[in-house]
């Protein structure tokens, strides 16, 4: 009978025939190992969504405001991240980070909300 080894490790294991690690820390070693790359993109993706809204939370702070495209990018902003997009009856998009949104009036004017009946509406 072929010898069985931690998967992690490579310690022989005893015990069950179906144990592939000789315990929970090669285990959660192994499984973080092997989902680094997931959770790296996924972390990256969520730190710059947090980042958005925050920076629309600092330059919104009475719930509607008006900014300039090259002041979010200087502040790290990125255009490219958004949760939602709402599209109005006049045609207008507004991308939104949460509960905050902007709308881009021209080249370098964006029109910054808060939707407080997001907070209001059930999952």
């Amino acid at each position: 009978m072929k010898e069985r080894k931690c998967l992690e490790c490579g310690q022989p294991l005893t015990g069950r025939s179906d144990k592939k690690f000789c315990s929970d820390a090669c285990r959660i070693a192994y499984n973080n190992r092997i989902y680094r790359n997931e959770n790296i993109y996924i972390h990256r993706i969520n730190k710059q969504l947090k980042k958005n809204r925050d920076i629309l939370k600092t330059l919104n702070p009475t719930g509607k405001a008006k900014a300039t495209k090259e002041e979010l990018l200087k502040k790290g902003f990125s255009f490219e991240f958004y949760t939602h997009t709402l599209k109005t009856s006049r045609g207008q998009t507004y991308f939104f980070i949460y509960e905050y949104g902007y709308l881009i009036l021209d080249d370098s004017t964006i029109f910054i909300v808060k939707n407080t009946n997001i907070l209001k509406e059930k999952f």
